[in-house]
């Protein structure tokens, strides 16, 4: 059974950072709902510690999110992180207050207790990141200090040895606390007693073991888009059931340059069973007078479901769909609050029109660890070092209406700026790329003619994950050279612009 940390997610929106960190110890992290933990069934489920994640709530907010503490003492260990360290104090009867400020930005811890297995190895002085509005005033009779700042005194605390819970005030998940990776180290591995046997090799190991338990003799259709997740979703299948597996990939007319045509043949070298779609007549027929960014989304995933399903129906006996969802695409398509950030057609729809049921090999993988599994199935090094492209394609990086000569302009400026990125070695630091068409039109003087023409914005992020990213800091000369090409060859386009926006508050794609 696969050992793992259970981070309960009471709504922060670093909660996925504690399970990448987690992660990066060679420790398998789940994250769930804070009401979604199996009480009593922690043998079971290989659970061998917990960690209570920061919430942008207050423990005294009327609807905030409350789990029986009580009934996690003693039988295994619990690590409360921010709320989750308040929640803990204010249940079992400490003191929690609003602080007079708000509690935020780095801060250096004056008083550790070194006989504390979790600041083993930690020294004073060591860094660490606030982040609330609340502060813990007092903490619970039997409990101690173990680690003070000048301005919070229980920047983290204990209980009994027997209650085995621990509370930290701070963020160990982010980078601004530099001793944060030794802390969670000490609770995983020394106080959890975590193997670190969880890794890429052991993760296709065991889906594969699963995969072929759960599916049987069925057979199973997947929906190929092109990029890494699905594609490294489909070798892991490949893998586990052969010939039993049947990828269909809908060419939607809204793809890059050529990817079509070059991606069957890749998929075809692995050895994939693979039929090609070309669907772009009907995507480009539903969308004619379309502007709004989700009913694009929502026409095109059910256009796709569609065409899949007439495709699929060809495939007698199928019992199952497999998706390449991963972690990002089930946290932005439904928060733990219910909000809908934005939707996903990889998500949603197929498998309640299709009467299939639903295999995600990978929805709990992060992108990088999706890469990581791609190499270790000897998968290309051109299909898992792609930048991620969203589903609906071009589409969502043209504003407004989206016809086919909006696409042939995009088509264009976008392989010029990513075989720029290629050439001048460029495409590897940069974690996703695209030009983006605007929906305005500016003056522009070539030879001696005044044009009025086009706008596109070049997009270009680092990350690790896709849940925060930054814009690419490229060389001026690139994107001087980038953008002259783009001016010079792309018919209809007379302007190029830069967006330096963060992720949050911007999304990544602009649609």
């Amino acid at each position: 059974m696969q050992e793992k940390i259970v981070i309960l997610d009471f709504g922060s929106q670093t909660t996925q950072l504690i399970g990448r960190r987690i992660r990066e110890l060679n420790i398998y992290s789940e994250i769930i709902p804070y009401n979604k933990y199996p009480f009593g069934k922690e043998k079971e489920e290989g659970i061998i510690g917990v960690i209570l994640s920061g919430s942008p709530l207050s423990v005294y907010d009327k609807d905030s999110f409350k789990i029986d503490i009580k009934a996690l003492m003693g039988t295994l260990p619990v690590l409360g992180i921010c709320y989750g360290a308040q929640l803990t104090a204010y249940e079992l009867g400490g003191c929690v207050e609003s602080a007079p400020s708000r509690e935020y930005g780095r801060a250096n811890l004056d008083f550790i207790d070194k006989s504390c297995p979790l600041f083993k190895g930690i020294d004073m002085g060591a860094q660490v990141w606030m982040s609330h509005g609340d502060t813990i005033t007092s903490i619970p009779d039997g409990f101690k200090c173990i680690a003070s700042t000048p301005s919070v005194k229980f920047a983290a605390f204990s209980g009994p040895e027997e209650d085995k819970i621990w509370g930290v005030q701070f963020h160990p998940e982010v980078f601004h606390s530099t001793c944060g990776t030794h802390l969670l180290r000490n609770f995983a591995v020394d106080i959890c007693g975590a193997s670190c046997s969880w890794n890429p090799e052991s993760f296709i190991e065991s889906t594969v073991a699963e995969l072929k338990e759960k599916l049987g003799q069925d057979r199973v259709i997947l929906g190929l888009s092109g990029g890494v997740d699905s594609s490294v979703a489909a070798v892991l299948l490949n893998k586990a059931i052969g010939d039993r597996l049947t990828c269909i990939f809908v060419d939607h007319g809204m793809l890059r340059k050529d990817e079509f045509s070059s991606v069957l043949r890749d998929y075809q070298g692995l050895g994939l069973n693979v039929i090609g779609v070309d669907a772009s007549d009907k995507f480009f027929a539903d969308l004619a007078g379309v502007t709004d960014p989700e009913k694009k989304r929502k026409i095109i995933g059910a256009d796709f479901i569609e065409v899949f399903d007439a495709e699929a129906h060809k495939i007698k006996d199928a019992k199952w769909l497999a998706q390449g969802t991963i972690y990002p695409d089930c946290i932005e398509s439904l928060s733990i609050t219910g909000t809908v950030i934005k939707s996903h057609h990889n998500v949603g729809g197929l498998p309640e029109k299709m009467n299939l049921k639903l295999c995600e090999p990978l929805r709990l993988l992060f992108k990088d660890e999706v890469r990581a599994v791609g190499r270790a199935l000897g998968m290309p090094e051109h299909l898992i070092s792609r930048h991620p492209f969203p589903g609906p394609g071009l589409a969502v990086r043209i504003l407004g209406e989206v016809t086919r000569e909006k696409v042939g302009i995009l088509q264009e400026a976008d392989h010029i700026f990513i075989q720029g990125l290629r050439d001048w070695g460029l495409y590897d630091k940069v974690w996703q790329a695209g030009v983006i068409l605007l929906p305005v039109q500016s003056v522009g003087v070539m030879g001696d003619e005044r044009t009025y023409e086009r706008a596109v914005a070049l997009r270009a992020v680092t990350s690790t994950d896709a849940m925060t990213a930054d814009w690419a800091h490229l060389p001026y000369d690139f994107m001087s050279r980038v953008s002259n090409d783009i001016i010079n060859k792309v018919r209809g386009v007379n302007r190029v612009c830069y967006d330096i926006s963060s992720k949050p508050p911007a999304t990544i794609e602009w649609e």
